[in-house]
């Protein structure tokens, strides 16, 4: 047999050594040396980075702009159609992306071209003496002197002016919140109402045609909206409320509670469209699970158990619509809805 030898303590600070020797191969490189840019080393493309740098800036006051007047000239033109709706929304989302782009693309190349671009490293400490801390404002004083703000009032002034107008699209879209001028408690009675009534026929969306109750067939869905709806005023928002799913089961399937056994026709239900979390429209029906489910934030109702809440944040089951049949067979409403549509809200009780 061989000899093994394990190696002794001389043997191992020999590889000790050599590790040693090895990592003095590899020092340290630092900082890579600093190539002056085109800006630094030329007055003119410096002047020009400066106007480039101006001209984003100017855009995100132009983006401002044209905010307001897709906001206060197209949305004040009386009653809008889907189109001019869409024209609009159009506008204020270019408007307000402009605005922010604007902004933030012109600090980058501000950062990028003219402001220094050289690294260095200096070890944190503790602030502990008067001394420390004026080293401190020296600090803040010499970035603001590096960002060359005061030496270049065109970079300064169009950025102030963007600074300043960019906000102000939100605080008129928050305040449109509640242009109305109306109570909490005003508000709250208008959504307890919708265009649904006492023989108000079920139509389809968007044609308008009415629905019979032979037109609905095991497993279909429509789409429904009051009859009469485009004649109503401000019709997108009383559509908002009145969008209705009617959908049609066996009877033999349904879960009904006391006081809505007649909501039905024959396994004809119909739930209000929007959804109880935060109002997306529900438009997707499994006919097997008898499942509604909504494509926002994926709450699920159980059509078989009157909409009930079975997954998601949805805070309560979806109101129904008792309908019935007129004399014609078309399938017209009972009544309005028993409780307000929507999303929760504390004061819904």
């Amino acid at each position: 047999m061989g000899d093994h030898s394990h190696g002794s303590p001389e043997e191992s600070g020999t590889v000790a050594k050599a590790d040693d020797v090895a990592q003095d191969r590899f020092p340290d490189p630092g900082l890579p040396p600093h190539r002056p840019r085109l800006a630094d080393r030329d007055p003119r493309a410096a002047k020009r980075h400066e106007r480039q740098v101006a001209l984003l800036f100017t855009i995100s006051i132009i983006g401002t702009l044209f905010f307001f007047v897709a906001y206060f000239v197209l949305g004040h033109l009386g009653e809008m159609t889907f189109a001019e709706l869409r024209v609009q929304n159009a506008a204020l989302g270019l408007g307000t992306a402009f605005a922010m782009l604007g902004i933030g693309v012109g600090i980058v190349h501000w950062a990028k071209t003219l402001m220094p671009d050289h690294e260095l490293v200096e070890q944190r400490h503790e602030i502990s003496s008067e001394k420390d801390r004026q080293d401190a404002v020296d600090i803040i004083d010499t970035v603001i002197e590096e960002t060359g703000i005061k030496r270049r009032p065109l970079i300064r002034n169009t950025l102030i002016g963007a600074i300043a107008l960019a906000p102000i699209p939100a605080i008129f879209m928050f305040r449109d919140l509640d242009r109305t001028g109306k109570t909490a408690h005003q508000m709250i009675e208008q959504m307890r109402h919708t265009l649904w009534d006492t023989g108000v026929r079920l139509t389809r969306d968007p044609s308008g045609t009415p629905i019979k109750a032979s037109d609905v067939q095991l497993g279909s869905a429509f789409h429904v909206i009051p009859e009469g709806l485009e004649n109503a005023e401000n019709m997108l928002n009383e559509k908002a409320k009145a969008v209705v799913l009617l959908m049609r089961m066996d009877p033999r399937e349904m879960n009904i509670s006391e006081g809505r056994e007649d909501w039905h026709v024959d396994g004809i239900v119909a739930y209000s469209k929007i959804c109880t979390h935060v109002g997306c429209p529900i438009a997707l029906y499994e006919q097997h699970t008898h499942h509604l489910l909504c494509p926002c934030h994926q709450s699920t109702f159980d059509l078989a158990n009157e909409c009930k809440v079975i997954f998601g944040p949805a805070g309560h089951a979806l109101p129904q619509l008792p309908i019935t049949v007129d004399a014609d067979g078309y399938l017209v409403a009972q009544s309005d809805f028993h409780e307000p549509v929507g999303p929760s809200y504390w004061e819904r009780g």
